[in-house]
């Protein structure tokens, strides 16, 4: 009977553990992970390297057609003409101006406006209102009064606008022959009168009110119209035979 007690008690205490459960992991011991070794947490993935940005900077201009001509054509060949001993020595276009005389904005203000806006698109700079210097009755003129529009060209801008002018300008003039080989001014500086500005491709002739001329003036380091004659004939000006 004493030993049918001690199983029963046995059996009892082995029962009771087992309705507890099952002991947890230790303290201190990491969770396993999903899918992976116990204890071992799942490292990301490693990101793909990013491309290096493209370094935007400004955007590289060509230089001006016709001076580089200038310096690779027109120097050897007029040192060889004038018999120059030194390149600084062969005369070089320093300026370009070209003007638009607007006599009738004495009764219409809004052609200056127009004048502006023209001569800035053919040149590519912007444009001077020139003034009246001063009162003139018989014209109706006042001093101070709007009456034209100017600008002056130098380096990039005049070269660029110089090869337009030789290349597309001219060639558009109506029964076109050449430009006159004497309007220089006796110290090489050429002025040119066109009689439509509509001939530069930069004007848009159905937005024109009126036909307009231009006046362009080429100052050169000339000493004689010989040598600005040779000049501008090198770079393409068409003459007149």
């Amino acid at each position: 009977m004493a030993d049918d007690k001690k199983n029963k008690g046995a059996d009892a205490k082995k029962g009771a553990g087992d309705k507890g459960g099952a002991k947890g992991p230790p303290a201190g011991a990491k969770p396993a992970a999903k899918g992976g070794a116990p204890g071992k947490a799942k490292k990301p993935a490693a990101a793909a390297p990013k491309a290096p940005a493209a370094d935007r900077g400004p955007e590289e201009k060509l230089p001006p057609r016709l001076r580089d001509k200038y310096r690779n054509e027109v120097v050897p060949a007029l040192m060889k003409q004038f018999n120059y001993s030194n390149p600084m020595q062969v005369p070089r276009v320093t300026k370009v101006t070209v003007n638009m005389g607007l006599g009738e904005a004495v009764s219409n203000g809004k052609i200056i406006e127009m004048g502006v806006d023209q001569v800035q698109a053919i040149t590519g700079q912007k444009a001077v209102i020139t003034r009246a210097r001063k009162s003139i009755a018989t014209f109706k003129l006042r001093g101070g009064l709007a009456i034209g529009v100017m600008v002056t060209l130098r380096q990039e801008r005049m070269w660029e606008f110089l090869d337009r002018l030789f290349t597309f300008a001219l060639p558009r003039v109506r029964d076109f022959k050449g430009v006159n080989p004497k309007a220089f001014d006796g110290r090489g500086n050429y002025t040119l009168g066109v009689k439509e500005q509509i001939i530069f491709p930069e004007i848009n002739y159905d937005t024109v009110e009126k036909v307009k001329g231009l006046n362009i003036s080429i100052t050169t380091t000339a000493r004689k119209d010989e040598e600005g004659r040779a000049l501008l004939q090198h770079l393409g000006m068409p003459f007149r035979t």
